[in-house]
């Protein structure tokens, strides 16, 4: 084992040796390339200073980026619900439309105006990726449900859901509020 190591340096050395002989290439310039040594300073001053320049342009496109996303996160933030509260409006101004005209109405009509503005309700919430869970029937999934109740049920099989309490809402497929249900006893 340890004659083996030798070997191996002995193996390695040489591809180390051409490495820094064409590091010291590069490194000493030609015999006619020897330039005044106040020159050379003045060259290496000026390209300092043209870097210096460059990075100072850079860090501060950097920092004008950072400052214009910072600004961009802080807008979709308080806009974020724009369209949506735009959609909800004409919701609310059919509410108060049905409220006024409360006063001379009929039952069939105050019903036929909740109805209406109830489908523009589900409407907008639809178009918006807002959707309904209303699992009754169908069994119990802790994903999408909240347990309140166990009744036991001829209709449905056990461990369904026997009644929905209060529906459940997605947000393109994400929870927003799980539906509030009483499960068939097993």
């Amino acid at each position: 084992m340890n004659a083996e190591r030798p070997e191996e340096a002995v193996d390695e050395a040489p591809e180390d040796e051409p490495e820094v002989a064409a590091e010291e290439q590069v490194a000493e310039p030609a015999a006619d390339e020897q330039t005044d040594p106040e020159t050379a300073l003045a060259e290496a001053e000026a390209k300092a200073s043209e870097h210096w320049d460059r990075y100072l342009r850079a860090a501060a496109e950097l920092e004008n980026v950072r400052k214009r996303a910072m600004r961009d996160v802080e807008n979709a933030r308080k806009f974020a619900l724009e369209r949506f509260g735009k959609e909800l409006l004409a919701v609310r101004d059919t509410l108060e439309m049905g409220l006024a005209a409360a006063e001379n109405a009929t039952a069939e009509s105050l019903l036929e105006g909740k109805n209406a503005t109830l489908k523009m309700l589900a409407s907008t919430m639809q178009q918006f990726g807002i959707e309904q869970v209303d699992p009754v029937g169908e069994p119990f999934d802790p994903e999408l449900h909240e347990a309140i109740s166990v009744q036991p049920s001829d209709d449905v099989e056990p461990g369904s859901v026997v009644t929905v309490v209060q529906k459940g809402y997605t947000l393109n497929g994400r929870l927003l509020r799980p539906a509030m249900v009483i499960v068939a006893a097993e």
